[in-house]
């Protein structure tokens, strides 16, 4: 059983590291989703659990970062309008435009199941959106890069005495 679960913890960390590293070009929030794989893959790997702090702070400075002037803030809101619209529009199923080069069927496929996907990534996307103005608009986070230079500076001298 305990084999079981460490190999589902692997494949759910790799699977979310993936999809966050697909969502950072695409709509959706990719920093957050990586910062869920490594949480996850933190618990089975050393190298995972030696970079979370690395990659919390990046994530956080970059939640920070997205509502840190009212323009950011707008254009994040038309991002999640747009997913929330467009997977909308997707579950209709409306027919192909003329324009559409490849066979009907090939238009907008996955009806509800894809729309889902868009609509469900619009609400998280608007959830992590409310999140960051709440508790990250506006924080300095020079404390917490300080704090993680002093430990990744601690932990490189404790590798060197053990391998001495």
């Amino acid at each position: 059983m305990k084999a079981a679960k460490q190999i589902g913890l692997k494949v759910l960390g790799w699977v979310l590291l993936v999809v966050g590293i697909a969502a950072i070009p695409l709509p959706g929030p990719g920093a957050m989703i990586i910062l869920a794989s490594m949480f996850v893959l933190a618990t089975q790997y050393e190298w995972a659990d030696r970079r979370l702090d690395r990659v919390k702070l990046w994530a956080l400075e970059g939640a920070a970062d997205s509502v840190k002037t009212w323009p950011r803030i707008f254009v994040s809101l038309l991002g999640v309008v747009w997913l929330v619209g467009f997977g909308t529009y997707w579950g209709t199923q409306p027919p192909s435009p003329g324009w559409w080069p490849l066979p009907e069927s090939l238009w907008l496929p996955g009806g509800w199941w894809t729309a889902g996907t868009l609509i469900a990534s619009g609400f998280v996307a608007l959830g992590l959106l409310v999140y960051s103005f709440v508790k990250l608009r506006g924080k300095d986070f020079s404390q917490h890069k300080r704090r993680l230079k002093q430990r990744e500076q601690q932990v490189a001298r404790e590798s060197e005495r053990a391998d001495s």
